[in-house]
């Protein structure tokens, strides 16, 4: 990602950048244009001043001959001809190229020129001027390196403004980011922004405090529902439980009776377990869990693994470690329990009787891969309540609750099936 500032002064670049090579064509046609115009006036004035000087000179008509016979041989650029008055022509300016006559290496030059009638002891005379142009290539080259040396001081100016400018311009939003980014729901604090003469940045600094102030306003709510629910729920849960107990131990139920109450009695304990598990869900989604505790993952995992081992056993599922030590990782303990006892769990219940589990830990993922024979739908695998076996003793939530665990501590979950086995792995950084 690139800052906003960065953004904005690149468009600008460019566009400065375009202008300018725009520009280069342009001052040169104009530039070229005005020396072409200074040059005709100057053309025009040698023609005018040489008529004016020779008129002064009182020439006889032979006399006027040899010296403009004289006057073409040493004057380079210039020629007088003698016309006759029916050969009369406007005055008429023009460029040429030609190669230079009195220099060794061939060169081209472009000349400006200029064919004028001029009076001279009354004859008209074909005056005839070639002044030479500034090489075109120089010129083009000069505004070229000028234009380059503007361009390097905006594009210098510019950067060292924003700079400046993003320092103390973007000063109230950064603050209000900051604010932002230490902001923590569970405390319900609200935050005081800083007063500021931008409008937009004044603007924006209102509508997060009245976003604020509702979000907090709905965590209360949240909040005191789900604290309500976990009371109100599991007192009456666990009293229909207590009574369900008391009955079948009962010498007086037939044996219909008991199975109709060992049915209701699981159903019930299926329905507290989710009951917890959704009451579970509802605190990690509402961020009410501490995540800034240093966990020992060797020492959570073995403990898990040790209280499951009857499980293992009842299943005759071997189980191969390969286990880190020193493995810390910051978060909240009890969550990281339920993520590890859910995976385990999960693992031992889709596991075949003789099977295999493996528990994989490094600093970098926990891994618990299982023996099975078939891959499980991904699209429904994270999800509540989705079925992806034919066991119903699980209440359908132990994967939903580790996702929302993986997210609440900004991990990633992964499932995979390969070699027959089902290997889920949680990303730790």
């Amino acid at each position: 990602m690139k800052p906003l500032l960065s953004k904005t002064t690149k468009p600008f670049i460019i566009y400065v950048l375009i202008i300018l090579v725009i520009s280069i064509p342009v001052y040169y046609f104009v530039v070229d244009t005005i020396w072409k115009g200074e040059l005709d006036e100057h053309n025009t004035t040698i023609a005018e001043k040489t008529a004016y000087e020779f008129n002064n000179l009182k020439l006889s008509d032979e006399e006027l001959d040899k010296s403009i016979t004289l006057w073409n041989k040493i004057q380079p650029g210039t020629d007088i001809e003698k016309i006759p008055f029916n050969n009369l022509k406007k005055d008429r300016f023009f460029t040429i190229e030609k190669q230079k006559t009195f220099v060794s290496k061939p060169e081209i030059e472009r000349y400006r020129c200029l064919k004028k009638v001029v009076y001279i002891n009354n004859h008209p005379f074909l005056f005839t001027v070639e002044t030479n142009i500034e090489e075109s290539q120089e010129t083009v080259a000069a505004i070229a390196l000028v234009t380059v040396f503007f361009f390097v001081l905006i594009v210098i100016g510019l950067l060292f403004l924003n700079k400046k400018l993003s320092t103390s311009i973007w000063k109230p939003f950064r603050d209000t980011l900051d604010k932002l980014k230490t902001f923590n729901l569970n405390s319900q604090t609200k935050i005081e922004f800083d007063k500021t003469n931008i409008t937009e940045f004044e603007e924006l600094n209102q509508s997060l405090n009245k976003l604020i102030e509702q979000n907090i306003s709905v965590f209360k709510t949240q909040k005191e529902f789900t604290e309500n629910a976990s009371h109100e729920l599991q007192t009456p849960l666990a009293i229909l439980k207590n009574k369900l107990d008391i009955l079948l131990q009962s010498e007086d139920l037939t044996e219909k009776q008991y199975q109709i109450t060992e049915e209701m009695n699981r159903a019930l304990t299926r329905s507290s377990r989710i009951n917890k598990n959704l009451l579970l869900l509802a605190k990690i989604e509402n961020s009410q869990f501490d995540n800034s505790e240093t966990i020992q993952f060797k020492d959570l995992l073995n403990q898990s693994m040790d209280v499951l081992q009857e499980h293992f056993e009842q299943k005759n599922i071997s189980i191969n470690k390969e286990i880190s030590s020193d493995i810390k990782i910051r978060g909240n303990s009890g969550l990281i329990e339920v993520l590890v006892n859910n995976l385990l769990i999960n693992a031992i219940r889709h596991t075949s009787p003789n099977g295999s589990i493996s528990v994989k830990l490094t600093d970098m993922v926990f891994e618990v891969s299982n023996s099975g024979t078939e891959k499980l739908n991904t699209d429904l695998l994270f999800k509540r309540f989705s079925k992806l076996s034919a066991d119903n003793h699980g209440s359908g939530l132990g994967l939903a609750i580790i996702s929302e665990i993986c997210k609440f501590h900004h991990w990633q979950i992964n499932y995979k099936f390969e070699n027959n086995s089902h290997v889920f792995s949680v990303k730790l950084s």
